[in-house]
């Protein structure tokens, strides 16, 4: 029988008052320790409620932009008994990690600080991910960044800097559009010159698609980027569709189509779903406000309302 798809959240744990990273501020030396403190105690929580996929907080390892990769090697190799600790537990509960560091690692920045600070940072993420003895599905996404001088030429240093980053974090790299700059054919195009996996956002492709790619086509693709040892995985929201009242104000904000609804919309999940079911077999990040709570109620409701598929979704 094939393995069941993973649901996974991310980050905030709405179910328990459960810290996900050291938020304190740089003048109290925020710790990396303290940071898997508490993703032990998330892991703890997934375990007990049968969750197999989260994704890190993107400052799990504490970030500025003037940490040397000296001092990221120092502090990852400092907590090198708590993150194999850590790893084992990770394992013990059958959780796939990931992070996805999409405002700090910003490899095709113009600014070459920033851009050296965003490679150290991934580098970092991946010798910690290495410390915890995680397997190759562990991955750090990243988006191709912003549109500075122009879109090809933005592109270009992304894969500059994608491949002078080392194999270890290269190899943990993957690579997703995005919904105002890159489209999928955008990070199509770097996957043919570098390789780098791709994941897969249907939201994102629904409001960027400018080469009208037909979604199963993007996807299958997308797939088929991965190693065939490794199970690819995939970002699925539905759209916010209430309305918003303006905080100190009368006034009611309209949907924005990009932003996330809190809760997952069951009827597009189910559709997805199964008009996915003859693709190579993939995981599925939830991305949606209400984080673990949503992915609690989809499994209800895909219990209720789609048996079929629940039977292949754990």
């Amino acid at each position: 029988m094939p393995q069941r798809a993973l649901l996974g959240f991310s980050v905030r744990v709405y179910g328990r008052d459960l810290p996900s990273y050291d938020a304190r501020a740089w003048p109290d030396l925020p710790s990396l320790s303290v940071s898997l403190a508490y993703l032990r105690d998330i892991l703890l929580y997934l375990q007990a409620n049968d969750i197999r996929m989260y994704r890190m907080h993107a400052r799990v390892l504490p970030y500025s932009h003037e940490r040397t990769a000296a001092e990221l090697a120092r502090e990852v190799a400092w907590c090198g008994r708590q993150l194999a600790t850590v790893g084992d537990l990770t394992r013990e509960s059958r959780v796939r990690l990931g992070v996805h560091p999409y405002s700090i690692a910003v490899l095709n920045a113009p600014n070459e600080e920033q851009a050296e600070s965003a490679a150290r940072y991934v580098e970092g993420l991946a010798n910690m991910m290495e410390a915890m003895g995680l397997g190759p599905e562990a991955v750090i996404v990243l988006h191709v960044g912003g549109v500075y001088d122009s879109v090809s030429s933005s592109r270009e240093r992304f894969i500059r800097r994608y491949d002078a980053l080392p194999d270890s974090a290269r190899l943990r790299v993957a690579l997703e559009q995005d919904d105002h700059r890159f489209s999928h054919a955008d990070t199509r195009l770097i996957h043919e010159r570098t390789g780098v996996r791709l994941v897969f956002d249907n939201l994102h492709h629904a409001v960027l698609n400018p080469e009208g790619i037909p979604a199963s086509e993007a996807l299958a693709y997308a797939l088929n980027t991965w190693p065939p040892s490794v199970r690819p995985k995939v970002h699925f929201a539905t759209p916010c569709t209430e309305m918003r009242r303006l905080a100190g104000s009368a006034r009611i904000k309209a949907p924005t189509w990009t932003e996330h609804s809190d809760y997952v919309n069951p009827f597009a999940f189910i559709g997805f779903a199964r008009e996915t079911a003859a693709l190579r077999p993939f995981d599925i990040m939830l991305e949606a406000k209400a984080r673990d709570l949503a992915l609690l109620k989809l499994r209800d409701d895909l219990n209720r309302f789609a048996p079929d598929v629940a039977s292949r979704i754990r």
